[in-house]
């Protein structure tokens, strides 16, 4: 897959719209990269659930755990899904809702100079290897088309929401995606 971000687009995903987005504030420079994890209903892979969270067209009756969520407001810029496949919902170059109420380094509201990748997956369930080597490859073009981000800006959601959020969880190896990031930033 040959991935290239113009616009605040990445050329090779699959591009679905979402709302839940603006702009972000005056002179803010991106800087973050915050992997979260994301299974709808939870768990479970596959289907349409989460572009159909990222868009607000999610039934609160299809599953019960729905109607917890159905109302949410939220997005991210970008979702790996188990195969490696890349969907993205929001340009790069604006504000998603991924990281809620969150500090990273002393700074309130890292939705405003971060990036939210979605992985598809659990905190317990081992991430996929085409999600490795995926993100890997996402992350080296974005700490390229935004100098600002570097390996030891890219965290997770837990690390700038610390005991509200547990994403991308224990099963996600840090180590790995690091040595992955670093082979193509050297390549």
């Amino acid at each position: 897959m040959t991935l290239a971000v113009r616009g605040g687009r990445l050329q090779g995903a699959r591009y679905v719209a979402s709302p839940n987005c603006d702009a972000r504030p005056l002179g803010a420079t991106v800087d973050l990269v915050v992997v979260h994890g994301i299974s709808l209903p939870p768990g479970e892979y596959g289907g349409g659930w989460i572009d159909a969270l990222f868009t607000n067209r999610l039934d609160a009756g299809a599953h019960p755990y729905f109607n917890q969520i159905a109302d949410l407001r939220v997005s991210a810029h970008l979702l790996v899904r188990r195969d490696g496949s890349l969907v993205q919902y929001v340009s790069f170059d604006q504000r998603a809702w991924h990281a809620g109420l969150s500090v990273f380094e002393g700074r309130c509201a890292c939705n405003d100079f971060s990036i939210g990748i979605e992985l598809e997956g659990s905190d317990d369930d081992p991430y996929e290897d085409a999600q490795y080597g995926a993100l890997a490859e996402v992350l080296a073009i974005l700490m390229v088309a935004y100098p600002a981000i570097t390996p030891q800006r890219v965290v997770g959601h837990s690390d700038v929401a610390p005991g509200r959020k547990t994403d991308p969880g224990p099963a996600f190896q840090w180590p790995r995606l690091r040595a992955l990031v670093d082979a193509r930033m050297n390549a």
